[in-house]
């Protein structure tokens, strides 16, 4: 009898346990959906205010914002269509327009930066390949074709001026556009990037995050991805954030962008890297809905006013707060969960 009384009160603690953690589950859902639906309509203005104010592509203004309402949308959060198809009309004009510039193989401003990012815009927006991103394909072919990389003149950092990331763009894009004329080159550049992207090492956070997401691109084998993920994951900080540099403090565009690619390679949204990750920016996000970054980036055009806060650290306050939706947006399920159709 006392037997049965033990064994009934251990399946009544147990269930109690389970009980209390599905409800803490279903609460963290809720303050990540919260969290979405405030950063989405500010990218929407930043993204719809780059092109009212400027007919050139921008990463910040419009492939951040892109990508965020991309998987916000996939998870049955509510976007404006309109900004979002806009966007990827703005961003295939300014390929276009550069055209000729990439069948020579000189490219546009921002060389592989930009051709990279507007190429990973479409594909989120699902655009399908046609004459001017076979033209782009055929650019970071031959762009810098006797390196081992596609690497960045200029220094806008942190999004701007990684090798690393210069390289990853490029591989993405060579796999999501390249033709079937194409491909033979295509892998023939990728074997040729794999070598220095093995034997080189990372340092800075952003380094770090591209050279890991390239990794696949290259056939890396695991032992490599298994070392560029833990290297990533020591670089966490006490407050659960990420930073740019070691000697600085953890920010929402680093630790969103981290989290982007732990998420992206396979972890889960309940393991303890993660969940400090995700905390981390659930408490730094502003009433606003943004994520302020300051930026270390010298400016080289004229300042102009997109609609998002921060004034002059708007830009990188932008790229920020579309990390920190992207990775908010992939512990989600890629369905519409029950309390969001109200």
């Amino acid at each position: 009898m006392r037997h049965a009384v033990v064994l009934s009160m251990v399946g009544l603690i147990v269930n109690a346990v389970q009980l209390l953690a599905v409800a803490d589950e279903a609460t963290q859902v809720d303050r990540v959906s919260a969290s979405i639906r405030k950063a989405i309509p500010l990218l929407e203005k930043a993204a719809a205010g780059s092109a009212r104010e400027r007919k050139c592509f921008t990463c910040h203004s419009q492939a951040l914002p892109v990508f965020a309402m991309a998987e916000a949308r996939k998870r049955g959060f509510e976007i404006d269509s309109e900004i979002f198809e806009s966007q990827l009309d703005h961003t295939a004009a300014h390929l276009k327009r550069g055209l000729k510039g990439y069948l020579k193989g000189k490219g546009q401003g921002g060389r592989v930066m930009t051709a990279g990012y507007a190429l990973w815009t479409l594909e989120a927006g699902d655009r399908r390949r046609d004459e001017t991103t076979a033209a782009v394909v055929h650019y970071l072919l031959e762009f810098q074709k006797d390196d081992q990389r596609w690497h960045q003149s200029s220094s806008r950092p942190p999004s701007s001026g990684s090798d690393f990331a210069n390289t990853y763009l490029a591989l993405r894009s060579l796999r999501a556009f390249a033709g079937d004329d194409q491909q033979t080159a295509a892998d023939n550049r990728i074997k040729a990037v794999g070598n220095w992207l093995l034997a080189t090492e990372a340092v800075e956070t952003e380094d770090r995050v591209f050279r890991f997401r390239a990794l696949p691109y290259v056939d890396a084998d695991q032992e490599e991805l298994d070392a560029a993920r833990d290297g990533l994951i020591s670089l966490q900080q006490t407050d659960g954030g990420w930073p740019q540099k070691s000697n600085m403090k953890s920010d929402a565009y680093a630790t969103g962008s981290v989290l982007t690619a732990l998420l992206r390679d396979g972890s889960k949204s309940t393991d303890a890297v993660i969940q400090r990750g995700v905390d981390y920016l659930l408490e730094s996000q502003l009433e606003d809905g943004s994520w302020h970054v300051v930026t270390r980036a010298k400016p080289f055009q004229p300042y102009f006013e997109t609609g998002f806060p921060h004034d002059t650290d708007q830009f990188i306050s932008t790229a920020a707060t579309g990390w920190a939706t992207i990775a908010l947006s992939l512990t989600l399920p890629d369905e519409k969960p029950a309390n969001l159709a109200q």
